[in-house]
């Protein structure tokens, strides 16, 4: 079945590509691709899969779905399926300890 898989940020970076199109049995899930990247890109390597389970505050998408809502790492991809891929993401805010916030200056 093929399978496209999308990255976003550094895992664009590590993979040196935004879309990937593969080739996986029937069956495969969506812990079997991402065990598979983390070997085949140095760059993904531990940072898919921590124990056997995703890793904390990664995001994986099936067809726009958040897979830890699915099956996790056992959901089964079909012939067609899209997975996206994101590495976890830091936020900031808009007031510091040196900065006033907006309004305050």
């Amino acid at each position: 079945m093929n399978v496209e898989l999308r990255f976003f940020a550094t895992f664009r970076q590590a993979v040196g590509s935004k879309v990937v199109e593969r080739e996986y049995a029937d069956g495969a899930t969506v812990g079997d691709v991402l065990r598979d990247l983390e070997a085949e890109y140095e760059g993904l390597s531990g940072q898919l899969v921590e124990d056997g389970d995703l890793r904390p505050h990664i995001n994986v998408l099936k067809d726009g779905r958040e897979v830890l809502h699915l099956d996790g790492m056992a959901t089964e991809l079909a012939d067609g399926d899209r997975l996206s891929i994101f590495p976890p993401v830091a936020g900031g805010s808009t007031a510091t300890a040196d900065r006033p916030a907006a309004g305050e200056r």
